[in-house]
């Protein structure tokens, strides 16, 4: 059965800023749920998850006790059927988490913040969504800023990623975070408007 609080997807490729949206949203007392945290962390500690893996990849890829995510990546990076694998694994296992968790909320809306929420299917499990759109050239140096990823890491990721005029012809609202953008107005007014929805719904 489907629960009847709101829920808000909010999504943007690498760099757009779609956690820092997200920590505004958690001020105003709205819980978030971090699908790529929770994604990460499955693969961690699920052991079962953990034991599909290493069949799939047709190598122990925990020789160090850790998920070696750089030799999952290699091998997943230029092969689709295997990255099809890995994500029927690891997706259910994610959205079984967020329905669990959603319901144990006590706001008016909840929030699922996920990188691929279109390309993972989650966007069906979700209400309204939200896209956070950056400047290409801004994304790529917030992310090599934190020194996370070289610029050609930055652009391949980016190259990979779901292009932002799809996402924003599937989204409810978009939120501008380039550095002149005021993301806090954006983000009161998406806020207001759901909790209108939410009143006219009860």
């Amino acid at each position: 059965m489907k629960h009847s609080r709101l829920k808000l997807g909010v999504t943007g490729g690498i760099g757009s800023g779609k956690t820092s949206v997200c920590k505004v949203f958690s001020v105003l007392g709205i819980p978030v749920f971090s699908a790529d945290f929770v994604a990460r962390e499955i693969m961690d500690k699920d052991r079962d998850v953990i034991r599909a893996l290493n069949k799939i990849a047709g190598r122990d890829l925990y020789l160090n006790g850790d998920l070696d995510r750089e030799g999952l990546a290699r091998l997943i990076f230029n092969d689709q059927s295997l990255l099809g694998k890995v994500n029927s694994l690891v997706h259910p296992v994610v959205f079984e988490r967020f329905n669990h968790w959603q319901m144990e909320q006590n706001a008016p809306y909840v929030i699922m913040e996920a990188a691929i929420l279109f390309e993972s299917g989650a966007s069906k499990l979700v209400d309204r969504i939200v896209t956070v759109v950056a400047p290409v050239e801004e994304r790529i140096e917030r992310v090599v800023r934190s020194n996370r990823h070289t610029r050609e890491q930055v652009m391949e990721r980016i190259r990979n990623q779901m292009d932002d005029d799809l996402k924003i012809k599937q989204s409810d609202y978009i939120i501008h975070n380039s550095e002149n953008d005021m993301i806090i107005p954006a983000i009161l007014e998406i806020h207001d408007d759901l909790l209108s929805q939410i009143n006219k719904r009860t």
